[in-house]
């Protein structure tokens, strides 16, 4: 077996935009007569989509939430995205990013995004950061039905790097999954991928547990290690218990 491609999280791995969203959500809450509690946003929202965190936090005050109203204050907030990312200078992009992805393409590795960010959010930060060109597909919240833990994402992404590059033959065992959550983690495990875990938004230790790989910064990540593994892998039998 080898190792053709690294599919990434986007929030928490390429980006470090917590503290915005955080914001935005609170904002959007206040324009509807709410409040956020101190502390809520991280025990309902972080490491989960938008759309189903912000869904709990307004039936958790009796509202009745259609998809037509929710998506209409996603909008709103990827629209609030924007013009806060307009105000920063540099986009606050991990340290060691680039070095990493050079590392990936000189090793001729397909690379992909996954995310369930809606496609606006993710736009707006791969375009600025002239990352387009080195992630050969984007899966985005709009493109999938569920969010993570479900593995909906990476398999459409598995999927269409197989329509990109026909001699391709991808298999998700074949990719490696770079995330930050234990949502995101267990999307990849589902499909049998392995999984880097960056503490950048939980505890390394918490990470540790459940992931192949556990890296406190992203420029920590060995490459040339993991790309070991997965040749070894190959004279390796196949148990049957």
């Amino acid at each position: 077996m080898s190792l053709k491609a690294i599919l990434f999280d986007f929030n928490g791995v390429i980006i470090n935009d917590e503290p915005i969203h955080q914001q935005l959500i609170e904002q959007i809450l206040l324009e509807e007569n709410l409040v956020l509690k101190r502390g809520e946003y991280q025990q309902v929202c972080l490491g989960r989509s938008d759309r189903s965190g912000l869904r709990d936090l307004l039936i958790s005050r009796g509202r009745v939430v259609s998809e037509v109203y929710l998506t209409q204050l996603l909008n709103r907030k990827a629209q609030g995205y924007a013009l806060e990312l307009e105000k920063i200078e540099k986009l606050p992009l991990y340290p060691g990013l680039e070095d990493v992805i050079f590392q990936m393409r000189s090793r001729h590795l397909k690379l992909g995004l996954v995310s369930d960010a809606i496609r606006q959010e993710v736009d707006i930060v791969v375009n600025r950061a002239n990352l387009a060109e080195y992630f050969q597909v984007v899966v985005a919240g709009d493109d999938i039905k569920t969010t993570k833990p479900e593995p909906d994402g990476y398999l459409l992404a598995v999927e269409r790097l197989n329509q990109e590059y026909p001699d391709l033959n991808l298999q998700p065992h074949e990719c490696l999954a770079i995330e930050d959550t234990p949502a995101g983690i267990a999307a990849a495990k589902r499909l049998q991928m392995q999984v880097v875990g960056v503490a950048n938004t939980y505890p390394f230790h918490m990470l540790q547990r459940c992931c192949n790989w556990t890296v406190d910064y992203l420029h920590d990540l060995e490459l040339e290690r993991i790309q070991e593994v997965y040749s070894q892998k190959e004279l390796q039998p196949t148990v049957v218990e």
